[in-house]
């Protein structure tokens, strides 16, 4: 044991638990693989034998309980992980190395991934481009939009686009529309879709009701934008002429992820991992973030949608503990990515998750999944996952609830909420069309 102590692992259990510094990605990697004395784990892989090498018993006997639930209402077919953890130290497992389709728990290796390309505070760039000269209210061009991959450039973002080229003096475009590089408007990959969107958002004179009713909504004091596109929307590969108007700076990637999460919507997801490289990349650079054996992550998409992305229940809780190292300096935590019950509405609107517990969801027709951290008394920030496979969801998502309460009940509520899970983003009220992430190039 003093060999443990003096080898610095300590600071990686500390790590986990959500207290100290960052922890190298080598020591994560012996962690799992079992090869740091006393953590190793021993798993017996049958239904309802549950074992690992720090055991805790009663939260052990509550699995038991809970999988035997499940079973005699009939809620389960086939296959049920399970994984809980304190800090570094296993407590329970339950087919937990085994490969389960994730459902929309691929989104906590999406969110990984991200952060460790780009970081929390990232800005993803649309650039606006004139062709022509800008004289008395008309630009004597084209409108070149060129897209940087912001996965969430919706309605405001745009409305905010057509307020900044009003304050520079463009009210008319006399020529084209037209959108390079990777666009993205209300989700609408087409290039000619988005920029239909894009230029419809630009028109506050003709906007339909949804629009207005979205509009009704932004900062007070937001005026309607009036530019309008006398020629047509084209799509270019590349437009090499024009000059620079200006750059639209989107939402943070911390409170994209934020969104993402809270509302687990796939496409967001999927634009990130496209603009990652795809879901293969996404896989590599997020277990080797966490320091998961390979084989216990597999993705075909960034969302989760499809059987065919699977990852074992360990492998969900080492992603969430790696995002909470990969935040340590930033000042942000797991709970400014993820839902906070109690806080947060989205996926857990009408869920009875324990106050404070950061966690992801996940729903496919036959599996019901959940993961994060809850706060307790006695073992400090506990780590689980589990993944059920059956088809009544409400039931599975009420037990699963159930379960959560009771192992909060023999571990305790904690007194106070630890550093690792306290929030400082607000899901409920991103800054979709705010103006100052508007970087004006020319007048104004």
């Amino acid at each position: 044991m003093l060999d443990l102590f003096s080898s610095g692992i300590v600071s990686l259990w500390l790590d986990m638990a959500g207290v100290g510094t960052a922890a190298p990605n080598a020591a994560s990697v012996l962690a799992w693989r079992g090869g740091i004395p006393g953590l190793a784990v021993a798993e017996d892989l049958a239904f309802g034998r549950i074992n690992v090498a720090n055991p805790d018993l009663p939260a052990e006997a509550t699995v038991r309980e809970y999988l035997k639930e499940l079973k005699d209402k009939n809620l389960i077919d086939g296959n049920q992980g399970i994984w809980v953890q304190a800090g570094m130290v296993p407590l329970v497992s339950q087919q937990g190395k085994t490969l389960m389709p994730g459902a929309s728990l691929t989104k906590i290796a999406t969110s990984l991934a991200s952060l460790e390309t780009w970081g929390p505070d990232y800005q993803f760039e649309t650039r606006f481009r004139a062709t022509g000269p800008i004289s008395n209210g008309v630009l004597q061009g084209d409108l070149v939009v060129s897209g940087g991959g912001d996965p969430l450039f919706v309605w405001e973002e745009a409305i905010a686009v057509g307020n900044a080229l009003n304050q520079m003096g463009i009210e008319r475009v006399a020529g084209n529309l037209v959108v390079t590089g990777n666009f993205r408007m209300n989700y609408q990959s087409d290039p000619l879709v988005a920029g239909d969107i894009l230029r419809q958002a630009l028109d506050g004179s003709s906007w339909p009701q949804d629009v207005v009713a979205m509009y009704s909504k932004m900062a007070p004091g937001t005026r309607k934008p009036q530019v309008t596109v006398a020629g047509s929307v084209i799509a270019e590969k590349f437009v090499s002429s024009g000059h620079l108007l200006l750059k639209r700076r989107s939402l943070p990637l911390a409170e994209i992820l934020k969104q993402m999460n809270v509302h687990s919507d796939n496409e967001i997801a999927q634009m990130l991992a496209d603009d990652l490289g795809g879901a293969k990349i996404v896989q590599q650079q997020a277990t080797w973030a966490a320091g998961v054996p390979e084989e216990e992550l597999q993705l075909v998409n960034g969302s989760g949608l499809g059987v065919e992305n699977q990852m074992s229940p360990r492998a969900a809780c080492g992603m969430m503990q790696a995002i909470g190292r990969n935040l340590q300096t930033t000042g942000l935590t797991i709970a400014d990515l993820f839902p906070v019950s109690g806080r947060d509405k989205g996926t857990l609107e009408y869920r009875h998750i324990p106050p404070s517990a950061v966690v992801k969801t996940g729903t496919l027709d036959t599996v019901i999944a959940l993961a994060g951290a809850i706060p307790t008394r006695d073992r400090g920030l506990v780590w689980f996952a589990i993944i059920n496979r059956g088809t009544d969801w409400d039931s599975l998502r009420a037990q699963q609830d159930i379960f959560l309460q009771k192992l909060v009940q023999q571990w305790g509520t904690a007194s106070i909420l630890p550093l690792a899970i306290t929030p400082h983003i607000d899901g409920a009220r991103p800054a979709l069309g705010a103006a100052n992430r508007s970087d004006i190039l020319v007048g104004g």
